[in-house]
């Protein structure tokens, strides 16, 4: 693969590392109160529009067809919204006696808080010729309880911004969450012939907005001379979020591969993937609501910020070592 052909490909990782230096040049710009205004641009409008958005490309009318394998999705859902969190929480207390950010830690637990993505699962899950429609299944439907539950499950493990009320997260994350996925599902029913015909860019859109809010997020960072954040931390969690997702990915193997387990090769394979992944694509601007007012929002916000291409990263190296696994079962 050639040079200019890979950073096509990974133009929106590289978008990250861009609007972050931008940040740092000139936080003047995105900061609250600034030209760009992002208390209504990115708090309202950008949200909404990636919940709209996701509204729109959401096929629910694929998952009638993966409903009936209740078992692997409870397998999923729990594990990514239930043992995820909790394992990542009892972890964190053996880390909270180490000199590592405990800004940084924090935004550990609030990756174990994050639904499935939308898209990564089910396109790594693809590649290796998985169970595609639980795949689907599973990350729209996360979707959906992730809505409800992630900010749940942030308020019971990382407690909420002082600065703002419990109702007022909620009422926010409704007018800005669930209004426009709703409102995106039932334009969708009206022009889904013109969708499917047309393919509109809808991962390119959500993450153009994306790279909008991670930049004003920063800019509120770099705006702050109380924030310093030591190499040392950085480095370390890197390295665990590494060793986290492998480990998990690992024990979602050996339990959906067990000698009594039910589960096809293809299950395990969607089950690998959607079980370990999680999403920056509604996890930022869930923590954009919930942590309001935290001035080290962006340092909270860093882990997921790495979690997202490493699962990208360790999912596309592991495809060829997974199929041919898959395949040597199907035989």
């Amino acid at each position: 693969m050639g040079l200019l052909e890979r950073l096509r490909k990974e133009w929106f990782i590289l978008g990250i590392v861009l609007v972050i230096a931008v940040a740092r040049l000139e936080p003047g710009v995105g900061v609250k109160g600034g030209p760009l205004k992002p208390e209504i641009t990115i708090t309202y409008i950008a949200v909404s529009a990636i919940f709209f958005n996701s509204g729109l490309s959401l096929k629910t009318e694929e998952l009638t067809s993966a409903l009936m394998h209740v078992k692997l999705h409870l397998f999923v859902q729990i594990f990514t919204l239930v043992f995820f969190p909790t394992a990542i929480w009892v972890f964190l207390q053996l880390l909270s006696i180490t000199p590592i950010n405990e800004w940084l830690l924090k935004g550990l637990q609030t990756v174990g808080c994050m639904p499935p993505p939308v898209s990564s699962a089910v396109i790594l899950t693809k590649a290796v010729g998985g169970n595609e429609a639980a795949a689907i299944f599973n990350s729209a439907f996360g979707s959906f309880l992730g809505i409800v539950i992630t900010p749940l499950l942030l308020l019971l493990f990382l407690g909420s911004s002082s600065s703002v009320p419990f109702t007022s997260i909620f009422s926010q994350l409704f007018m800005t969450v669930v209004v426009p996925l709703i409102i995106g599902q039932i334009v969708r029913r009206y022009i889904k012939d013109w969708l499917e015909r047309k393919k509109p860019p809808f991962g390119a859109i959500s993450s153009c907005v994306l790279l909008m809010i991670i930049y004003t997020t920063f800019c509120d960072t770099f705006a702050n001379p109380n924030i310093d954040l030591d190499k040392f931390s950085l480095i370390i969690i890197v390295f665990i979020i590494f060793s986290v997702q492998m480990s998990f990915m690992f024990l979602t193997f050996l339990f959906s591969t067990r000698n009594n387990s039910t589960f096809t090769a293809a299950d395990t394979v969607a089950i690998v993937f959607c079980s370990t992944h999680k999403s920056l694509t509604l996890g930022i601007p869930m923590l954009k609501i919930v942590f309001a007012g935290y001035e080290h929002l962006s340092l909270i916000s860093v882990p997921l910020l790495i979690y997202h291409p490493a699962q990208i990263l360790l999912g596309s190296l592991l495809v060829p070592t997974i199929k041919s696994w898959m395949v040597s079962r199907q035989k």
